[in-house]
């Protein structure tokens, strides 16, 4: 620690990780305010500062990089972000009609043929631009969301990296997209914060794309079973309902099953990826949030509701990926990890922010997500 601080404190703790200081602090009574001096050698800190006065009056945490900040290739997501938004171009084109994308196969290398092909290609997505823009103004939020809190809380954080897939793999022509966080979790404050920012940025910008694109989208014929519709090659899917989507529906079309404007389609999806990532279980945003809030119980919910999935994958089979998905990734682990230091308490404001964002996960949660 600097040692201008030291007057200051009554005590203090340094932990040093393998790129921060942390260090926990009980201010002395005279500078609780912050006095001015404190707020003088606060300013010149080289790093951030939160007060936890929940651990008492004068809890000080003081964080700072002790490495020079990761250099990033920003090439590479900047390719997979092209890439990612061609691909969900070519699924939404896909879902408007557009018919069977230009083949890439058997291209001459000479500059009018390769120019006639991007021609072609530009025509073909067109109508898929809209969706495209869409989902991915939706998955930028929430990952946004997660990067620029880490940053605030000097975590070293990647910038997201998204991927595509090709649509006759995955129709909506993405994988989704996450950011890698390099630097271990201080405390549950700051585990709070990173893991509801993604829900919450990518939850808001979903409900804009479902406004404006739900007044957009058609009635179903009378015959057509009730629910939302997408038509997936001339096919129609059904698309299942969460509490929010059944309110709008509810509140525009009366309850009426209604064939989705591409716009609130991607709203759809925006809604189900936030339910998605807020599943309770080990390192999702859920498991983030709700480690966050009740320690170590954690791990109850997170094993009943992984449980949960294999009943719900026998009306829905993608549960089942879901659930070995999670296996995988967390190699076996379902219980989230601890943060450094899991006993300091989080804020009032941290709680309410959290038992809010369990809230959300209700009201997003969609049981079924697709009837074929």
């Amino acid at each position: 620690m600097i040692p201008s601080f030291t007057g200051f404190f009554v005590a203090w703790r340094t932990v040093f990780t393998r790129d921060r200081e942390i260090v926990d602090a009980l201010v002395h009574p005279d500078h609780q305010g912050p006095s001015p001096q404190l707020s003088q050698a606060l300013d010149g800190w080289p790093g951030i500062h939160y007060w936890n006065r929940e651990d008492g009056p004068g809890r000080l945490v003081l964080i700072r990089p002790l490495v020079p900040p990761q250099r990033e290739r920003w090439w590479l997501h900047g390719v997979l972000f092209l890439a990612t938004f061609l691909t969900v171009a070519a699924g939404g084109a896909l879902l408007a009609g557009a018919g069977v994308m230009p083949s890439i196969r058997h291209l001459a290398f000479r500059w009018d043929v390769l120019a006639h092909a991007a021609q072609m290609w530009v025509y073909a997505l067109l109508p898929g631009m809209n969706f495209a823009m869409a989902l991915m103004g939706i998955l930028l939020a929430h990952e946004c969301g997660h990067y620029f809190l880490a940053r605030r809380y000097a975590i070293n954080a990647s910038p997201p990296y998204f991927l595509p897939a090709p649509p006759q793999i995955n129709f909506i022509g993405t994988f989704g997209a996450f950011i890698r966080l390099r630097s271990p979790i201080a405390d549950r404050r700051q585990l709070m914060d990173v893991g509801a920012a993604g829900p919450w940025a990518g939850f808001i910008v979903a409900i804009v794309f479902l406004l404006v694109g739900l007044p957009l989208s058609q009635g179903a014929p009378a015959s057509a079973d009730s629910g939302l519709l997408v038509m997936v090659v001339n096919t129609p899917w059904h698309l299942g309902d969460s509490l929010i989507t059944l309110a709008l529906r509810e509140w525009f079309f009366g309850g009426g099953a209604l064939i989705l404007h591409p716009l609130a389609l991607a709203g759809w999806f925006g809604i189900f990826v936030t339910a998605l990532n807020l599943l309770p279980i080990g390192q999702l945003d859920g498991g983030h949030i709700l480690y966050a809030l009740i320690g170590r119980r954690q791990a109850i919910m997170g094993r009943l509701m992984w449980l949960a999935l294999i009943p719900l994958g026998h009306w829905f089979i993608g549960w089942w990926i879901v659930a070995a998905f999670i296996l995988i990734v967390s190699r076996g682990r379902i219980v989230h990890p601890s943060v450094l230091d899991a006993y300091r308490s989080i804020p009032q404001s941290r709680r309410v922010l959290g038992w809010a964002t369990v809230a959300l996960f209700v009201v997003t949660f969609t049981p079924v997500p697709l009837y074929i």
